[in-house]
């Protein structure tokens, strides 16, 4: 892809195939790749293709990923089967400087922790529309036990959130996991760990979209000079 000038910036669409493509270089050949879920992974999918005979497979965060690294021909293995992976690469909905990062914005929050958590590296991959000063401009997204949605909605209100059932299709939206999402706005997260620890604990939350304890150590940044990259 040519490199782009004054008068033909890249699009979002092309930075994201951009840093899609950059994160070949984190994939280690004969072990299983971790693989996250939204637009720009799905770049990330499509060019791990070029490369499929040279790794094993891969452990998706999602059935949306699963079923597109399947169609390219990729072997999809369970989480459970595999002890540990060597790197996940995955977007964001925000990072911040420190590589602390909102997640969930499609919805698979909680398998993507669970993935990050089991993986030795965290590769992000996002155009530099993510970056923020601090977590809190994009809603943030938390799943929920459905008979605990009303309550934790009210407890967000309680600490200056505006919080709201995500819907589709006229209906509350049913993650991979059969529970609800809540999205929040109104806050300023200045202290991601320790947020993500508070609202861990409330009853009924079953992740929280802070990504603190799964941070990124390294950030894929499409730029309007091409890939930037941030290590953390």
């Amino acid at each position: 892809m040519s490199q782009p000038t004054s008068s033909s910036p890249l699009s979002q669409d092309e930075l994201k195939t951009l840093v899609g493509q950059a994160a070949l270089k984190y994939v280690i050949p004969g072990e299983v790749v971790g693989v996250g879920t939204g637009s720009t992974v799905n770049k990330f999918i499509d060019a791990l293709a070029t490369m499929k005979d040279q790794i094993k497979g891969a452990v998706s965060s999602s059935v949306a990923s699963s079923e597109r690294l399947q169609a390219l021909g990729i072997q999809v293995f369970e989480a459970a089967d595999v002890d540990r992976l060597s790197v996940y690469i995955d977007g964001a909905d925000e990072i911040d400087p420190h590589g602390n990062m909102v997640k969930g914005g499609g919805a698979a929050l909680t398998r993507e922790k669970i993935v990050a958590a089991q993986s030795k590296m965290f590769v992000c991959i996002a155009d530099q529309s993510k970056l923020v000063d601090v977590l809190g401009a994009f809603p943030l997204p938390v799943e929920v036990i459905p008979m605990a949605t009303a309550r934790v909605i009210r407890q967000f209100g309680a600490i200056g959130g505006s919080a709201t059932l995500r819907m589709k299709d006229g209906q509350a939206l049913v993650t991979d996991n059969g529970q609800h999402i809540v999205d929040v706005t109104g806050l300023k997260i200045s202290d991601p760990l320790q947020f993500e620890n508070e609202v861990s604990q409330w009853p009924g939350v079953v992740t929280v979209g802070v990504f603190a304890h799964q941070k990124a150590q390294v950030c894929l940044l499409g730029t309007t000079t091409g890939v930037k990259t941030l290590t953390f």
